[in-house]
């Protein structure tokens, strides 16, 4: 309160002077109504934008996160039937992984567990077809070294030496 709010009061000028210099010193730290009114309005407009922002920001965050998943996940299935597929390439004896990789329908195999779905089959394709069964090893020996006194079929001659020592005993050996 002014002054002149005091003396019309009825309280007496010399009063009223001390009155109002205690209400200014009490009021001194304080800020006016309308500047609180404008300040309290902003703060609430900034909190509604913000909510709004914050969450128009989190529903992007998620969204990139739940694309981020299905990125990896996709990526762990690929990697999962790529091994799956080296592997049973590895024992059916493919002798280029590259090559017969190329020549499979990967679209077309799916993982159920350990095994691969429909693997099996193209493998066997492969493996009996005329064209492409030279890219898998077969499963016996492809050569067999020389064995001294073997005939062409492998059983033993009974007129020839069986081994290097017996082979040189004989040449040496004076003949009667």
């Amino acid at each position: 309160m002014k002054k002149d709010d005091l003396v019309k009061l009825g309280i007496d000028e010399a009063l009223a002077a001390k009155a109002a210099e205690a209400f200014a010193e009490e009021l001194r730290g304080y800020i006016p109504k309308a500047r609180f009114d404008e300040v309290n309005e902003a703060k609430k407009l900034l909190e509604k934008a913000d909510a709004a922002g914050l969450q128009a920001q989190l529903a992007k965050l998620q969204e990139e996160s739940k694309k981020a998943k299905e990125h990896y996940d996709a990526e762990l299935k690929n990697l999962q039937l790529g091994s799956a597929v080296d592997k049973a390439l590895l024992t059916a004896k493919a002798k280029n992984l590259k090559a017969v990789k190329a020549l499979l329908e990967l679209d077309k195999l799916q993982m159920e567990g350990d095994t691969v779905k429909g693997l099996e089959d193209q493998l066997k394709n492969l493996m009996t077809g005329a064209d492409t069964k030279f890219l898998f090893a077969e499963s016996q020996a492809m050569m067999k070294g020389f064995v001294p006194g073997e005939t062409k079929d492998g059983t033993p001659s009974a007129d020839k030496p069986a081994t290097l020592a017996e082979s040189l005993k004989a040449f040496y050996t004076p003949k009667a």
